[in-house]
């Protein structure tokens, strides 16, 4: 093995020397809009009373309609995480105690630990493995007469199957919420991510497309799940006699409200998001042509009809293809400068929360509350295809934003092939 040949991880010179970056899309025009609102001096629009203020101030109801107008939907709700719309839209379908929330394992936790704070059971369903959503067969077999919604996550950018999910959910009554934090303006049988259920939530924090460091919406076409996912934002326990809404489950509410600065931040952000997607499209696209003829590293999934938007680059691994443990070709990669991970996130059913059962207060709620809540499983093995993609066969990478380059996605294919051009003389230094 001559000197270039030689993985870093053996002593050879890394074949990227140039640390991996995040994208960075705040630019002028961000901090105008910001200085715009600091001039003008109203910080926040909000009032938790009756009246126009209780609806925000001039650049959250900008965002909202710019969503709208958008996305084709009659109603927005901004707040100020993506967990809080979360939190707003189980509220707003009038979840409670006794309910049950079919959810995603694979995913960031706020998913379902919304359902917990409602008072619901969270019942977690495995998901396919092509593009990693909720498998809607999977979902069907967990659907009981306490379910009250399916919450879906359209991972990594890409859709879940929609159409599907939306049907299983009118078929027996339910709400389908998206969970469309990672996949703005990505689509799905040529409809947008995020308007196909009854809900979808879309998220501004630091590290997705678009960003203004906290931040999220919420949209909808139904004007009554709008008007409880804006009560449950603002107060809404203090507004709802002086505003004759006579229906008062689940109208009291937090401070699930945007600020002035964030929602300009975003403003600007939104406008510049189908460019900021067709990059990381790009990018995507180029690395997965580079990695066709690699054995064992499959490039991720784009169903016919949808479009991948890339918040992450998901891959799978082969083990047997690619001769070598995945965590030792993740080892590996990392020593060349090439920034993978192997596996995403332990499956949310196998937290303390729920392998103790225990949520809010000291007696178990809402695990041991409701009658039947009991039954509900979080063992070890219920989801065996996202615990076998975890532990096996997923692979992560962010590499394909900006600043990186079309240079770089071949420079990362290239650094697999090394790798496992490398695999005898790697698995025989790691035996050692």
């Amino acid at each position: 093995m001559n000197a270039a040949d030689t993985p870093a991880l053996l002593g050879g010179h890394p074949i990227n020397d140039r640390p991996f970056r995040f994208n960075n899309a705040i630019g002028e025009e961000e901090k105008r809009a910001v200085m715009a609102v600091l001039d003008e001096g109203e910080l926040s629009g909000f009032i938790a009373s009756p009246g126009e203020p209780f609806w925000g101030g001039r650049k959250v109801r900008e965002l909202q309609d710019m969503f709208c107008s958008r996305f084709g939907v009659k109603h927005a709700v901004a707040v100020n995480s993506a967990t809080s719309g979360l939190h707003a839209a189980v509220m707003a379908i009038g979840t409670g105690p006794g309910d049950e929330i079919i959810a995603s394992p694979y995913t960031m936790s706020a998913t379902s630990t919304v359902a917990v704070l409602s008072g619901a059971t969270p019942v977690f369903a495995d998901i396919e493995d092509e593009t990693f959503g909720l498998d809607p067969a999977a979902v069907e077999a967990k659907i009981t007469p306490r379910t009250r919604a399916i919450v879906t996550v359209n991972i990594f950018g890409h859709p879940s199957r929609l159409t599907e999910l939306r049907a299983l959910a009118d078929k027996h009554g339910l709400y389908l919420i998206e969970d469309n934090a990672q996949a703005p303006d990505a689509l799905h049988a040529g409809r947008p991510t995020g308007t196909i259920g009854h809900i979808g939530v879309f998220s501004f924090n630091r590290h997705k497309v678009m960003q203004s460091g906290e931040g999220g919406v919420l949209v909808t076409d139904d004007p009554q799940l709008f008007e409880k996912a804006a009560l449950f934002r603002n107060h809404g326990e203090a507004v709802v006699e002086a505003m004759g809404i006579d229906d008062l489950v689940n109208t009291a509410g937090l401070n699930l409200r945007m600020t002035e600065m964030e929602a300009a931040v975003a403003v600007e952000q939104f406008r510049k998001l189908p460019e900021l997607n067709r990059q990381r499209i790009e990018l995507a696209d180029r690395l997965s042509s580079a990695l066709s003829d690699i054995d064992g590293v499959s490039a991720p999934t784009v169903r016919q009809g949808d479009r991948h938007v890339y918040y992450m680059y998901a891959m799978t691994y082969d083990e047997a293809a690619a001769g070598m443990p995945r965590e030792l070709f993740v080892k590996a990669m990392l020593a060349e400068g090439l920034f993978v991970r192997g596996g995403y996130l332990k499956p949310t059913y196998l937290e303390p929360m729920y392998q103790k059962r225990i949520g809010l207060g000291r007696h178990g709620f809402p695990f041991a509350a409701a009658d039947g809540a009991s039954r509900v499983d979080y063992s070890p093995g219920i989801c065996p295809v996202c615990e076998r993609l975890q532990s096996q066969e997923l692979m992560i990478t962010a590499v394909m934003q900006p600043p990186q380059t079309l240079a770089d996605m071949d420079r990362w294919a290239e650094g697999a092939r090394k790798v496992l051009n490398a695999r005898d003389a790697l698995m025989t230094a790691e035996a050692a």
